[in-house]
Order: structure tokens, then sequence, then C-alpha cells
């Protein structure tokens, strides 16, 4: 298999949503939401007029040249935001590749054009539950600044 990490292209900004869906974290044992839940506010968010904004940034893993996964920052009010003017991520991978240290390489591809954006710093929300994502960000050197109910809010600084 051949894997490609690259800035994901204008023309490939469609795929986000897809990706979206696939970054919902649902607990073993209980059923996922509709396709209909990335109509919410709370997922817009992510998504609406993406590629418009001085600072969004997107990377795709890619398999053999098909997109496997991306991994995208605004500057957002969204789940994991901490600080005015410091981005936001989200990351995701089809579940057939996931546990293979592709969700590692992704990540830092994401950071690297961050740093490259300019940003010194970088925000998400993880479920507690998520317990994978939970030790990929811990080991990529993000830290727990806070926590909701059910997220942990984590930092990592770009410099």
């Amino acid at each position: 298999m051949n894997i490609n990490i690259s800035r994901l292209e204008a023309w490939e900004y469609a795929v986000l949503s897809r990706f979206l869906y696939q970054a919902i974290f649902v607990p073993e044992g209980e059923c996922p939401p509709g396709p209909e839940v990335l109509d919410t506010p709370e997922l817009r968010v992510y998504l609406d007029g993406f590629g418009q904004e001085q600072g969004d940034v997107a990377v795709a893993v890619r398999a053999d040249g098909n997109i496997v996964g991306t991994a995208w920052a605004r500057v957002m009010d969204d789940y994991g935001h901490i600080y005015d003017g410091v981005p936001s991520l989200a990351i995701s991978l089809l579940p057939e590749y996931r546990g293979m240290g592709l969700g590692k390489r992704l990540l830092s591809g994401l950071l690297e054009e961050l740093r490259g954006a300019g940003y010194d710093r970088v925000t998400l929300a993880v479920q507690k539950a998520n317990l994978k994502a939970c030790k990929l960000y811990t080991g990529l050197g993000f830290e727990t600044v806070g926590e909701k109910d059910e997220e942990y809010l984590m930092l990592k600084n770009l410099t």
C-alpha cells in the first residue's frame, strides 16, 4: 500500500463532511447517530465555508491515491475552543485504516502545516472514553488543560 500525507486541495474539501461523521466517537455497544447530526450548529462550524477563512488548513492521508483520512483545523468556537485566535482541530480515518499508525502521521502533517501558517498553538476536545485517541494526542505532546463532563480539552504548543 502506497501511503502519502499531503495538503487537501480546495476542490477536495467536500470530503470533510464524510470524515467529520467518521470522527464522531461512538462508545462500544452504542448506535451511531444518523447522518443528519452533521446539520447541527455544533458540527456545522467544522465545515461551513471551510477554506474561505485565513488559517483554514486541511491535510489528507491517501492510500494508493484514495483519501482514507483527513485532519483539519480552523479558528472556530467549537468543542475544543479554549483561546480566541487559536485553531481547533478535527481528525478522522476510515475505520478499516485505524490502528496502523496513520493517525499519528496524519496529525503530524497537520501540525507541520499549522506551524507553517504561523500558529504557535492548537487545541482539541476528545471524549474521555476514547482512550486510543487520548493516547495518540498525549503521544504527540498534547496536554490536558481542562475538562467538561465527557471531554478533555487539550492544547499543544507548536513552537
